[in-house]
């Protein structure tokens, strides 16, 4: 035993709940193994989810989660309550097949609470339900983040009230069975879990980019740590809101180019006008012209106009795109000189080397070292 301070107070914290639940019209289903061979099974799980708020008030509640708050393994969790304490009450209840105390029941969840607590580190987790897209199998776009389809009844598992917190016929349409993950290990003694709105928004831009699907994640994300509830927070607006458009299946090529994307996405945080061209891409996606065209208009000339104007930025995304000249911009057009852009890199060079295209200084070049 790692922590016989923590072992007392969360025994207290049990029995107390024991003792408010023992006359508890406790639900019950049978299930049947062979013929004539019924199971009874008391539905614990769900009855203490239901009634953990009755106990939260309590003083033997309020002591377990003071031990806990200066525990310093347990730091990482920031409701103590609904992630360390409700599970081991389940726990304890299921190895005890309802609320009749058994000492055995309760050391066996113990011990499985701090070897969570005081283990080599923590895994976290964070999914978010996708529409939009439709996929065969599990895509990954790497860092830990992967589009995969949802597994029947696996958000309501660890958030029973997360029914109404999913997008519209979700598991229902074809394009509408995926959940977009986020999973990392931390460090044993971390307090900070990662940004998951912020990098669960970023890879569905580089879905959008790769696919021209009407993509989108949440409205909320769900977090776990060590596959206990942590959290419910909202995904940033942008991505939480479809764009209109026709749903698509993610191709093998396509979840590539996402996963090549993604990553390149961080370089906006440095780059201010490439990350003005994304945000006015993005934004045209759910705009009527005329506005969306000056949005396109804006995000071609923050991309490639390098304090040139617009019409030294059209023509480089000619010479980009491999057109003969580049008019009104349309979405794709766009769409696809960010992508050039993004899996280049380096976009200061990259005009620099579109301007000696232009000039025709590289053919010279060639011209030159070819004599």
């Amino acid at each position: 035993m790692r922590a016989p301070h923590l072992y007392e107070s969360l025994r207290g914290f049990c029995l107390g709940a024991f003792s408010a639940f023992h006359d508890a019209d406790l639900p019950f289903s049978f299930e049947e193994h062979a013929p004539s061979f019924y199971e009874y099974r008391p539905l614990v799980k769900s009855f203490i989810e239901g009634q953990a708020d009755r106990l939260h008030a309590r003083e033997d509640v309020k002591t377990a989660i003071a031990d806990l708050v200066r525990e310093p393994a347990a730091s990482v969790y920031k409701d103590h309550y609904r992630t360390l304490l409700v599970p081991l009450l389940i726990r304890t209840a299921e190895g005890c097949g309802g609320f009749d105390w058994d000492d055995s029941a309760f050391d066996r969840a113990y011990a499985e609470l701090e070897q969570t607590l005081f283990g080599e580190g923590h895994m976290y987790g964070a999914v978010a339900p996708l529409i939009g897209l439709s996929v065969g199998g599990p895509i990954d776009l790497g860092d830990g983040i992967r589009v995969r389809v949802a597994v029947t009844g696996e958000i309501a598992a660890l958030w029973p009230e997360a029914g109404g917190l999913l997008p519209r016929d979700f598991g229902r349409e074809v394009d509408r069975t995926c959940v977009l993950e986020l999973e990392r290990s931390l460090a044993k003694g971390t307090d900070e879990v990662p940004d998951a709105p912020g990098e669960l928004a970023d890879a569905v831009t580089a879905l959008r980019l790769a696919t021209a699907a009407p993509v989108a994640a949440g409205p909320v994300l769900f977090e776990r740590i060590d596959w206990r509830p942590y959290g419910i927070r909202p995904v940033l607006p942008i991505a939480a809101t479809a764009p209109p458009g026709e749903p698509t299946r993610l191709d093998p090529f396509r979840a590539s180019v996402a996963a090549r994307l993604r990553p390149q996405l961080f370089r906006a945080d440095d780059d201010a006008q490439l990350g003005e061209a994304l945000d006015r891409w993005e934004l045209a996606l759910f705009q009527d012209d005329p506005f969306r065209g000056e949005q396109l208009r804006h995000a071609l000339e923050f991309a490639l106009g390098g304090g040139d104007g617009q019409w030294a930025a059209g023509m480089r995304a000619a010479a980009l795109l491999g057109e003969k000249s580049f008019g009104q911009p349309t979405s794709d057009l766009v769409r696809r000189l960010l992508i050039a852009v993004l899996e280049h890199g380096d976009r200061a060079r990259l005009l620099r080397e579109l301007d000696d295209a232009l000039l025709g200084v590289s053919v010279r070049v060639a011209e030159l070292r070819a004599s």
